[in-house]
């Protein structure tokens, strides 16, 4: 089948995911990307696909889960 790539990315004032290229998505924090690219990616396995995921890390002044620090 081939690979799948899904990289949690920056994106205006929130996240986004870039899937082979194409960026995709308006999240308000990383993690709710993260588990939006965890689903597609379940599909892309059932569909024989290998994998990856690529999240950055926190920048300094940044929520864990990737939101503005209070």
């Amino acid at each position: 089948m081939g690979q799948a790539s899904y990289r949690i990315v920056r994106h205006d004032d929130g996240w986004a995911i870039d899937h082979d290229g194409k960026v995709m998505g308006s999240y308000a924090t990383k993690e709710a990307a993260f588990e939006s690219a965890a689903g597609a990616a379940s599909n892309a396995i059932k569909d024989g696909y290998g994998i990856t995921i690529e999240v950055p890390q926190r920048a300094p002044g940044e929520a864990a889960i990737g939101g503005k620090a209070v």
